[in-house]
């Protein structure tokens, strides 16, 4: 049986993140990832056919110092400046992200702008009362069209739920201090190309990026190539079986299981997961009362159609979110404005289409060639790309990309807390789906980077569910997590009865 510092499962950015800087301080360490090829998670990056994809687009863009110098420790030589662009695409035309007046302007036309401001006009005269869903809240502060045009197929096409279902809550916050004569006042300013106001809604909205130039998964590769010089160990292809907890010894007795079967036993003082809660507690023994908690957390899953051709056009966007009722398809990705390295041939392009689901439904379970037949279909429809422009395809799946908040998940992950504290002294969760968070890349890496200075200190020092969306830690260095803000990456509510 092999003794470990820590034994840490998934080989994603909160897991090869803990582990690298517990190897780093030498620790040892050891990591299992399921996947038998790829490491990153869901920043991994795909190959096909030497055609590189991103699952989902990650921007290399932090407020942390600490996460952007540990990029730059890990890849100090890959990284390329990338300029962001992004459209909107409802009813045939294709609106600047954020939005240009006048163009949107002409594409709406005349009428329909009339009747955009009519609208708008008449919900302040006329608003709801109390709003209580997300379709409420937003009729409230733009009117009934423009909420139907910029805000209700996108949304139901991400979370699988109607805009009527979705808290006024989520709406509030997530589109807190837009206002449509903001919004207005901040489109005149772009189409007279005179930038962002100050104070402009649009603050989230960088202009440019880092990215690595074969893809994100490239920083992970480098990752576990590093931590492995150091002295930890990663195995591929293997999954956890069990999970024992030693109350005598205050130690864990860790069971895996490679692909063709052989297990191997390991001993460690500290387990890191960044695995779903929901797979994880069913791995634990003695078996957790919480188990009830943990099989109700739900996530949204989606899959990516990659289509290879050479359209008449160049597509400039990096991605494109199509809000257009008539199709199923929620965004495409344009793999070589992320990067041209990404293209091995140099002149092909290669667009990935991303349909939001639940496992099991029909669109995931649909075959692989019917799945390329449609986004064959919508690609053509939308104009990107010629169903006859399109000389290969592929299909990528990827399960529990977003962790649901539900009317009741903050309950059960609070029960899940309190019993891994009190019973499960060493296991830390980290990363999206290890505390069933929706944060972005960095934000996991952060969590896997306070975990282990945790373990080195042998004390919980830092607070790692204190890491959301908007902590700067700045100057304050790690310590600085400690005065996060307490707001939280928002995803929707379900609407109260």
């Amino acid at each position: 049986m092999e003794s470990l510092d820590a034994f840490v499962i998934g080989a994603g950015p909160a897991g090869l993140t803990t582990a690298y800087c517990l190897a780093k301080a030498g620790h040892r360490v050891h990591v299992i990832e399921q996947d038998p090829v790829y490491v990153g998670g869901i920043s991994r990056t795909v190959n096909y056919k030497g055609f590189l994809f991103d699952i989902g687009g990650h921007r290399f863009f932090s407020k942390s110092k600490e996460v952007v110098d540990l990029w730059n420790e890990i890849l100090p030589d890959d990284f390329i400046d990338r300029p962001r662009l992004s459209r909107i695409f409802y009813k045939g035309k294709f609106y600047a992200y954020p939005l240009k007046a006048f163009e949107a302007l002409r594409n709406l036309g005349l009428l329909e702008s009339f009747a955009c401001v009519a609208s708008f006009a008449f919900a302040q005269a006329f608003p709801v009362r109390s709003p209580r869903t997300f379709h409420q809240w937003v009729r409230n502060q733009f009117g009934e069209r423009l909420f139907r045009i910029f805000f209700k197929t996108y949304t139901e096409k991400v979370w699988g739920m109607g805009c009527d279902e979705i808290s006024a809550d989520w709406a509030a916050q997530r589109i807190k201090g837009l206002s449509l004569a903001g919004a207005v006042l901040d489109g005149l300013r772009r189409s007279l190309g005179l930038g962002r106001g100050p104070g402009s809604a649009a603050k989230s909205l960088i202009e440019s990026f880092r990215y690595p130039r074969r893809g994100p998964g490239m920083m992970w590769e480098a990752a576990a190539e590093k931590l492995q010089a150091m002295g930890g160990t990663l195995a591929m292809g293997c999954r956890l079986e069990k999970l024992v907890f030693d109350e005598q010894r205050k130690s864990w007795t860790i069971t895996t299981a490679s692909e063709n079967g052989e297990t191997q036993t390991f001993q460690a003082r500290n387990v890191v997961s960044s695995a779903p809660v929901q797979e994880l507690m069913d791995h634990l023994s003695p078996k957790p009362l919480s188990l009830f908690h943990s099989r109700s957390l739900k996530y949204r899953d989606f899959l990516t159609v990659v289509l290879i051709g050479h359209p008449r056009d160049e597509l400039p966007d990096n991605w494109i979110y199509i809000h257009d009722p008539s199709v199923k398809v929620g965004r495409v990705q344009n793999f070589r404005s992320w990067s041209p390295d990404m293209i091995p041939d140099g002149v092909s392009t290669c667009l990935g289409l991303e349909y939001f689901c639940f496992e099991g439904d029909g669109l995931w379970n649909a075959p692989d060639d019917e799945l390329i037949e449609l986004a064959k279909t919508e690609i053509h429809k939308i104009g990107l790309m010629g169903r006859d422009e399109v000389y290969d395809a592929c299909v990528v799946r990827q399960k529990k990309a977003y962790p649901v908040y539900d009317e009741t998940y903050a309950d059960h992950l609070d029960v899940i807390r309190r019993e891994i504290g009190l019973r499960y002294p060493g296991l830390h969760l980290v990363g999206r789906n290890g505390m069933h968070k929706y944060n972005n890349q960095d934000h996991a890496m952060m969590t896997g980077m306070l975990t282990a200075q945790n373990i080195i200190a042998d004390s919980i020092v830092f607070d790692t569910w204190q890491v959301n969306e908007d902590a700067e830690y700045g100057e304050a260095g790690l310590s600085g997590a400690e005065e996060a803000l307490k707001s939280e990456r928002l995803v929707p509510k379900r609407a109260a009865a």
